[in-house]
């Protein structure tokens, strides 16, 4: 009787104890902690003088360049409060500094420039409060990501086999593109959608070289929201190991400056932005392959030359140089994974990804008012490997080589990177 009474008393306290864990463990798995991070070296054998375009036969024989480099360090906080409620952060350093920099505008003959950023080099990419009413409905506010393209949806470095993100996306558009605004999003069957509410991109900000690649920033302690815009995002998820994504985005950009002027260029047009683009992943029978298609419209592209904040000399913003009507960006990227025929490698789940990718850009794909920057057109192809000794982390090493038009010289390079992504808690 005594044996069975103490057996009953244990079995009481170890299911006490078990409780005890278990809610223990529900109360950390509230908080989210995470985030990615990548360091780079990279040797470029070609001029980084600031004519290599406008006299290239003067520095096809200049010596090669290195640099080391942390493009992202990024962390991840959230927090789930219950019922649905959760809250989310992501900051991001960027090249491992933070504030003001200088640098020299090749547009701009080679003039040194204070480069003012919103944050400087410390970025607030997401900030937000979700509430999530099922699996096909959810609404976040707050500062969010932008899904328009295969960068900005997937822009962590194990989503990309090259060292540093695809050019192409990351030339023409935001990357990675976060702004403030609403989002609806949800999975329904084998599809998840995502339609958002936002700021208008800032015309001032838009340049030869790289389209509205700088559209989303501010250098004002606030996001202007003088226009607005729409964008949405759809995948499917109906074919295993392979899923299918479309993106778009429609807004006014001109006038959503600051001082919001009432006459003149500014309140004259609108500065329409349409992008389009299809994604895809495939994941299956060791391969792993990768692609997008991106294409830009940007309407009374030829008078934003005249804009009053680009007028301005003492403005913030760009004061030289034509954009583009249209701009596109296409790529695809392919890798074998060699030791799924190594048994003993296979099981410890690692991975070697022989890989290569092509991909073409330009961010001044249409001449405006005859005038030609023919150094933007660039075809670019990247060779390499990807060494994943664990899910979590990767090791890079790639050759590329960018093929300009023939009056200019081509750009080769060697880059090695390590990056890192998962959560902590």
């Amino acid at each position: 009787m005594e044996l069975n009474r103490l057996l009953t008393i244990s079995a009481i306290t170890i299911a006490s104890l078990a409780t005890i864990n278990a809610q223990e463990v529900t109360k950390k798995s509230r908080v989210s902690l995470g985030g990615y991070g990548e360091i780079a070296y990279t040797r470029n054998f070609f001029s980084d003088h600031v004519s290599r375009y406008s006299q290239p036969e003067e520095h096809k024989d200049d010596p090669s360049h290195g640099r080391f480099d942390i493009p992202h360090a990024v962390i991840y906080l959230g927090y789930n409060f219950g019922k649905g409620w959760t809250f989310s952060t992501e900051i991001e350093f960027e090249h491992g500094g933070t504030g003001v920099a200088y640098e020299k505008e090749d547009e701009e003959g080679g003039e040194w420039e204070q480069e003012t950023e919103k944050g400087g080099e410390v970025e607030l990419e997401q900030f937000w409060i979700q509430k999530s009413f099922s699996r096909a409905l959810n609404l976040r506010m707050g500062h969010i990501v932008v899904p328009v393209g295969l960068n900005n949806a997937h822009h962590e470095p194990l989503n990309f086999f090259t060292v540093y993100r695809p050019e192409g996306e990351n030339t023409i558009m935001p990357s990675t593109w976060h702004q403030t605004g609403a989002s609806l999003w949800g999975y329904i069957g084998k599809f998840k959608y995502e339609a958002q509410f936002l700021a208008g991109l800032n015309a001032d900000h838009f340049t030869n070289t790289g389209w509205v690649n700088k559209g989303n920033s501010s250098p004002m302690e606030f996001e202007i929201a003088n226009k607005y815009a729409v964008a949405l995002r759809v995948d499917n998820y109906s074919i295993p190991g392979l899923r299918l994504g479309f993106s778009g985005y429609y807004g006014h950009s001109m006038g959503n400056s600051y001082p919001n002027n009432s006459k003149g260029v500014d309140a004259t047009y609108s500065g329409k932005v349409v992008i389009g683009s299809f994604d895809f992943t495939y994941n299956a029978h060791n391969w792993l392959i990768r692609g997008q298609a991106d294409y830009g419209y940007l309407g009374d592209a030829e008078q934003l030359k005249y804009l009053y904040n680009r007028l301005n000399n003492k403005s913030p913003y760009k004061h030289s140089a034509f954009v583009s009507k249209n701009a596109y960006a296409v790529g695809i990227e392919a890798g074998y994974d060699i030791f799924a025929h190594f048994t003993k490698l296979h099981k410890d789940e690692q991975k070697m990804y022989l890989f290569g990718r092509y991909e073409q850009y330009n961010p001044y794909a249409s001449q405006t008012k005859g005038t030609a920057y023919n150094y933007t057109e660039i075809k670019r192809m990247a060779v390499g490997i990807n060494y994943m000794p664990i899910k979590q982390i990767v090791i890079k090493g790639e050759y590329s080589h960018r093929f300009l038009r023939s009056v200019y010289n081509d750009e080769p390079s060697v880059s090695i990177g390590v990056a890192y992504q998962g959560w902590f808690l």
